[in-house]
């Protein structure tokens, strides 16, 4: 629960609402703005750390960090290291993970449809 302070009304709302609805417990875990990217190239199966670095060029490494370690304790993905010089580390989604590709194709149609409803609004 990141910026919420424990005391504060917010967390204690959320808290709430993350334990009585389903769907705010879903939505917590790949909310922000790199989650949903990073399972995206995920999907296309494993890749390294550079390799998300690259195809995401404006996520710092230190942000890419905290999101990969957000969702590997929230076992969405797995981080493999291989015993080699230099080390080699994959990111892989896990069998939860991967239950997500449905839902973020959901969101994506959803998505096209909605900016063709408001791109004909705006005309």
């Amino acid at each position: 629960m990141s910026k919420i302070k424990k005391a504060s009304t917010n967390f204690v709302n959320k808290n709430i609402m993350i334990n009585e609805c389903p769907e705010i417990y879903a939505i917590n875990l790949i909310e922000g703005r790199w989650i949903l990217i990073i399972c995206c190239l995920l999907n296309q199966g494993k890749q390294r750390f550079s390799e998300l670095k690259r195809k995401i060029p404006n996520i710092t490494e230190r942000m890419l960090t905290l999101q990969l370690r957000k969702m590997e304790e929230n076992q969405l993905i797995t981080r493999t290291v291989y015993p080699e010089v230099p080390p080699r580390v994959e990111y892989e989604l896990t069998e939860s993970g991967k239950k997500l590709k449905p839902i973020i194709k959901k969101l994506e149609e959803w998505g096209v449809q909605h900016r063709e409803m408001i791109s004909k609004k705006a005309f």
